[in-house]
């Protein structure tokens, strides 16, 4: 344990103060955040403006599509909103961003697409920061909270994800800033009530995004409760609970019943055990996945959690609790622990501070940021079998760009004054961008749809081997092609519903 009791220390042959060395460590602090901010951004929006592809379909249909519908009046519905099982807090957020994109006349899909993007890259950029404040308001050192935060914002899998419009980063930041606010150790009594109630607003906020972030939730009030601070735990409840009945009303608004979209979701997920036709993981899958995804990151995240976990008991105990829930649930993806990954990085920085006296801080933060820098770097190498993805199916194809080239065909089949309709023959729909990239009020098929002589559409986005006799292809990307079919117009399809096959 470092210890504060020495007045003075030796650096380049002349004594320093104890006064001296912290505002020098706090200097190089926020040199190495603001480093990290920087670095981590611009390799977020590099990411962001070279990927077109799909991790997974939720990336699409359960944010941009019912946004785009809900703005623009047309787009294909999923299941989930079929049937009520998503609250349309995440996507209506989206549908307010899409609707400033229009009225301030960004209302071609490259142009709204690059803003949510934007908007996407500079939340996940904020959520580092609320990492560095999460530390801090657990006693961490300027220096210790900056090497955690570095953490996050340098590695591979927070930037891979970062872009994507998902609950799982769009609640990133809501945890982060507001366990924050709420479990802030270093204002005991004397904390201002806005902050308490901000901070539980905030997870409130991430659980309307994301239901399961009620375990943040509930963990902040159990943490307030165990250091028995009574106000804070009543004020934090009632905000909370504000937050509840918003959600209930908005379901019953929108769904016709309270909590309506919890109850399917739940019913589906746990009683019916339907998530599991997307596969199953072993319990350790989030650990072994952390170690392919990013080594040297996962690696000096949790040992120093580890090393710091009996500083701060609280907050470990909560990580360990969406830890171990995720891990019993046999349907498993690595997104799921996004929100997870900003507390992680709070907690290596309190475990950075008790790294023993003998240790070096500087080469301590150094061993930090280049574990995730070699992360960063590693970025384009990344397979799906490295973030647990497609295991069985395709482990060594590349993660990045995955269906790339459908999407770019939709922006180009966007672009054709004459289109009418469009099959879309070369993927199922649900791994494009749907009518979020082509946004034309056209007929969408799916490759099961009506033959091309059926005249619904005029267009095809094929494989390059299903070129027919009078087919013309105006637009190419890698194996696939965006075929103009000699159809003049297209007959009006009475059957059509914009439903997700």
């Amino acid at each position: 344990m470092r210890s504060s009791a020495r007045t003075g220390y030796h650096a380049g042959g002349e004594t320093r103060t104890d006064g001296e060395r912290d505002s020098h460590e706090r200097t190089l602090a926020w040199a190495a955040l603001g480093a990290a901010i920087a670095l981590g951004l611009g390799a977020r929006l590099w990411l962001a403006f070279t990927d077109d592809g799909i991790y997974w379909p939720d990336e699409i249909y359960q944010s941009l599509e019912p946004a785009h519908r809900l703005v623009f009046g047309y787009g294909l519905v999923p299941w989930e909103f079929v049937q009520g099982a998503r609250n349309w807090a995440f996507p209506g957020a989206l549908a307010a961003l899409l609707k400033l994109c229009a009225w301030t006349g960004l209302d071609q899909p490259s142009a709204y697409l690059g803003a949510v993007r934007v908007a996407f890259c500079a939340a996940a950029a904020a959520t580092g920061y609320g990492a560095f404040r999460l530390a801090r308001g657990q006693g961490a050192s300027a220096l210790a909270s900056a090497a955690g935060a570095s953490a996050f914002l340098l590695s591979a899998v927070p930037i891979y994800f970062a872009h994507r419009a998902m609950s799982e980063t769009a609640s990133a930041a809501p945890v982060a800033f507001g366990l924050a606010l709420v479990l802030d150790r270093g204002r005991p009594g004397s904390r201002p009530r806005w902050r308490l109630l901000l901070g539980a607003s905030l997870l409130g906020v991430a659980v309307l995004f994301r239901l399961q972030n009620a375990v943040f939730a509930a963990g902040a009030l159990a943490i307030l409760a165990a250091r028995r601070d009574r106000r804070g735990l009543l004020e934090a409840a009632g905000a909370l609970a504000a937050w509840a009945a918003f959600y209930g009303l908005l379901d019953l608004f929108t769904w016709g019943g309270l909590f309506h979209s919890a109850i399917e979701y739940l019913r589906f997920n746990l009683v019916e055990g339907q998530a599991a036709r997307w596969g199953t993981a072993e319990p350790w899958y989030y650990l072994r996945v952390l170690w392919s995804s990013m080594p040297a990151p996962a690696l000096a995240l949790l040992t120093l959690w580890a090393l710091g976990a009996r500083r701060a008991p609280g907050l470990s105990l909560l990580a360990l609790a969406f830890l171990l829930v995720h891990s019993l649930v046999p349907h498993k993806e690595l997104r799921f622990l996004f929100p997870l990954l900003p507390l992680l990085s709070a907690l290596a920085a309190v475990g950075f501070d008790a790294l023993p006296e003998a240790v070096p801080r500087r080469a301590a933060l150094a061993v930090v940021l280049g574990c995730g820098a070699f992360s960063a770097i590693r970025l384009p190498a990344l397979t799906f079998g490295d973030l647990g993805q497609y295991e069985h199916e395709r482990p060594g194809a590349s993660a990045l760009d995955d269906f790339g080239a459908v999407n770019r065909l939709l922006l180009a089949a966007h672009r054709r004054a004459d289109l009418c309709g469009l099959k879309v023959e070369a993927v199922h729909l649900a791994w494009s961008g749907g009518a979020t990239y082509l946004h034309r009020p056209a007929p969408l098929y799916p490759s099961s749809g009506p033959p091309r002589e059926s005249g619904f559409f005029n267009y095809a986005l094929a494989p390059q081997g299903w070129v027919t006799p009078g087919s013309e292809v105006v637009a190419r990307e890698g194996p696939l092609v965006l075929l103009r079919l000699p159809v003049t117009g297209c007959r009006r399809d009475e059957g059509y519903q914009w439903r997700l096959p």
